[in-house]
């Protein structure tokens, strides 16, 4: 998809989704300045408050008790969900840190954190990069052109996740089907669902083997040292969650932030020849970027105002973070592009207590990837035209279904 179709397929996208190639759409920036909270239709068609300036996110997002992810998924997405059972809903909900409000989120959250902690990533550190250099080994001896994310940007974080996990590596064509076809918010909404239950079912399975046979994985370690204070549904759920957004944010990161340096070759030179940037590289790139557009609704728990604009109890809130990390009242140029600078404060992670979990492992692999790939082709472009690059507008998380390139 050209980014002129993008943009001509943008008034049927929610205003939150929508981007002009790389960059949000000027209308969110419009919003920032204005005196109310627009309220705009999502993509399941339910109405929502869309905050956009960065304040305005940081509190709705730090505010747990006032914005609540406890709203009923059937409420959130209609639709087809609103035909599940009270059963099937509670199973689809448990497990899942960003359905959860503490303290059953602290709880679950607990569990989890030192599997993915700065120290443990950095242990990692060794295999990400036998991975990275795998991946340019073969599209090195296979030669140009190639596509970057079928070859490069999706292979290593699949890889990745799939062994923190244990799940077969074999697996991956199926697990990145079933995780498009639930995140492309363009698809029939019982195809969505039947997503859903499909990635449900797998992962029921492989959580109880994990059971069965603990291994040495994360799965293997939540068992034993969890094990009686998790249920399956709870397991299958942290399962699901871990196994999609390990691949698919990291993924779509490197193949939109690769496309974005390679448009601006001296920012690109920047992160290849300077080991010093690479850690500043990617965290302007993910706040340039924000790749995921809002994260999920927050319900509002009581009355409330943002910016004086009254929010009344039961309603739903949507935060813009593209519109957030380019708010010029947090930070200078925002619609530029500077490594150098290194963006302390985005919130292209989020903020609060969901704040992305995965965040030390993401910003591992990245620090990997990138310098390793413009390392090693230095003369990596596109082989598209910029008018003929396919973005996934429609999806969660932005990104792109292919970028080719050669060298």
């Amino acid at each position: 998809m050209s980014q002129s179709t993008v943009q001509n397929e943008g008034t049927r996208m929610p205003l939150h989704m929508r981007r002009d190639g790389i960059d949000p759409v000027p209308e969110l920036g419009a919003h920032r300045s204005d005196d109310e909270i627009p309220v705009i239709t999502t993509t399941f068609g339910t109405q929502a408050y869309l905050v956009t300036r960065y304040e305005d996110v940081r509190e709705v997002l730090g505010d747990a008790a006032t914005f609540g992810n406890t709203a009923d998924l059937r409420r959130r997405q209609g639709g087809a969900m609103a035909e599940i059972s009270d059963e099937e809903a509670a199973r689809m909900r448990a497990g899942q840190l960003l359905a959860q409000d503490p303290p059953d989120h602290t709880r679950l959250r607990r569990m989890l954190t030192r599997e993915f902690t700065q120290k443990r990533m950095r242990m990692l550190e060794p295999r990400i990069t036998e991975i990275v250099d795998a991946r340019l080994d073969a599209m090195e001896q296979a030669g140009p052109p190639a596509d970057l994310v079928a070859d490069f940007a999706l292979p290593i974080p699949s890889l990745v996740i799939c062994e923190l996990l244990g799940v077969p590596y074999a697996d991956r064509a199926e697990f990145q089907s079933r995780s498009n076809r639930l995140l492309d918010l363009s698809r029939d909404p019982e195809d969505r669902l039947a997503a859903g239950r499909e990635n449900r079912a797998y992962m029921s399975q492989l959580c109880a083997d994990a059971r069965a046979n603990p291994g040495d994985d994360i799965l293997g370690a939540l068992v034993r040292d969890h094990g009686d204070d998790l249920t399956h549904d709870e397991l299958t759920g942290i399962a699901g969650l871990l196994l999609i957004a390990g691949h698919e944010t990291t993924s779509n990161m490197l193949g939109l932030g690769t496309l974005a340096l390679l448009q601006r070759p001296e920012q690109a030179a920047l992160v290849r020849d300077d080991p010093d940037m690479t850690r500043a590289g990617v965290e302007e790139l993910m706040r340039f970027l924000s790749i995921v557009h809002s994260g999920v609704p927050r319900l509002v728990m009581r009355d409330t105002e943002i910016r004086g604009t009254a929010i009344p109890k039961d309603s739903l809130v949507l935060c813009s973070l593209p519109a957030a990390n380019r708010d010029p009242e947090q930070i200078d140029r925002p619609d530029e592009l500077d490594v150098s600078r290194g963006a302390a404060g985005h919130v292209a992670f989020g903020h609060g207590v969901h704040h992305c979990l995965g965040a030390p492992l993401a910003r591992m692999e990245m620090e990997t990837a990138f310098p390793a790939l413009l390392r090693r082709f230095p003369a990596l472009a596109p082989a598209v035209s910029d008018e003929d690059v396919e973005f996934r507008s429609f999806h969660f998380i932005y990104g792109l279904r292919s970028l080719p390139v050669t060298w």
